[in-house]
């Protein structure tokens, strides 16, 4: 259907101005002034549009052109002569696109407050964000505290200050890797998953049909997912600092031969409760930046499986972006 309403939509002119030779000299108003030509007396194109309406092919058609498809209508193929011309609409459709961002946020918290609270697909939320996450979580955690372990041990044994190694392990960990790791872990597994699924339901207008039967796609679809994210995001990083300081002990002590009591006693001494609540404001954020993105590339996704595709990609890269720049400044706030 989708190739027959671009099929329509390539000649489509030619077909107006087809209709528009053909149509009666009733249909033109003569003009009064000498030496101008005849107008119609009416608009061919709103004709036309109405005959398509009503055998459902002008729907078709119409969202092959708000979606993004090339062809007729779609200004992302018009050739620009003017290169600052071009820049002016890329910059435009940039603060378009962060502005529609910003309004979807917004309306997901005040959605967030509106009663009732849905706590069956909010619980069934945390289970897919964060209890399908936990084996990825486990094993990068335990690979990266090893990693953090065998390297910070080589670099500080030049040094002298072995001993601190316990201490250089727990910092990284609980500052920066942590929340960044298991943020970056949710996007790949959970996030882009989330945003094919509110894509497929885009697509096949189950949204459409929530708003149908008067439920509201936003409170429905996002807010659960928003606050899963808010709840399931901290639980893992606090996971991920346990296992990876695990991982640097193993490698520290038993593999290395340091004492364990130095490992963990200089830890204790260093690491204080403000580097604690840091992490676990940065993976709040993280939370609510990883759910949002996700969720808005699924809900305005394009049609077919290449607007499925494409949506998912950019949740996920632009998630990870957002998140490892948000990290700087986060640090340069709280650090």
């Amino acid at each position: 259907m989708i190739v027959w309403a671009r099929a329509w939509r390539k000649d489509f002119p030619s077909r107006v101005a087809h209709l528009e030779a053909a149509l009666p000299d009733s249909a033109w108003r003569r003009s009064t002034t000498p030496g101008r030509r005849d107008t119609p007396s009416f608009s061919p194109f709103r004709w036309a549009k109405k005959r398509l309406t009503t055998c459902g092919a002008y729907v078709i058609l119409k969202k092959c052109q708000l979606t993004g498809q090339p062809g007729y209508g779609n200004p992302s193929v018009t050739t620009m002569a003017n290169p600052l011309e071009a820049i002016g609409h890329a910059a435009l459709a940039q603060l378009q696109s962060m502005g529609r961002m910003t309004i979807f946020l917004g309306s997901a918290c005040f959605c967030a407050f509106l009663p009732p609270l849905k706590l069956r697909r909010i619980v069934r939320q945390i289970h897919f964000i964060g209890v399908k996450s936990v084996s990825v979580i486990l094993l990068t955690a335990l690979f990266t505290g090893m990693v953090l372990g065998l390297q910070g041990y080589y670099t500080l044994r030049k040094f002298g200050a072995e001993g601190v190694l316990g201490t250089a392990v727990a910092m990284s960990l609980i500052r920066e890797l942590g929340p960044v790791m298991a943020a970056l872990m949710v996007t790949a597994r959970a996030g882009s998953a989330t945003a094919a699924e509110i894509g497929i339901m885009r697509i096949t207008e189950q949204i459409d049909a929530l708003r149908a039967m008067a439920v509201n796609p936003m409170k429905y679809l996002v807010v659960p997912r928003v606050i899963a994210g808010l709840i399931a995001l901290p639980l893992l990083t606090a996971i991920f600092d346990v296992v990876g300081i695990f991982g640097g002990y193993l490698v520290g002590v038993k593999l290395l031969g340091l004492s364990s009591g130095i490992y963990f006693s200089e830890m204790r001494n260093a690491v204080e409760m403000a580097d604690i609540n840091g992490g676990l404001l940065k993976s709040l954020s993280f939370g609510i930046i990883v759910t949002w993105v996700c969720t808005y590339k699924g809900y305005y996704t394009g049609y077919g499986a290449e607007g499925v595709g494409k949506a998912t990609t950019e949740a996920v890269v632009l998630s990870s972006v957002l998140v490892l720049v948000w990290d700087y400044f986060m640090t340069s706030f709280l650090f």
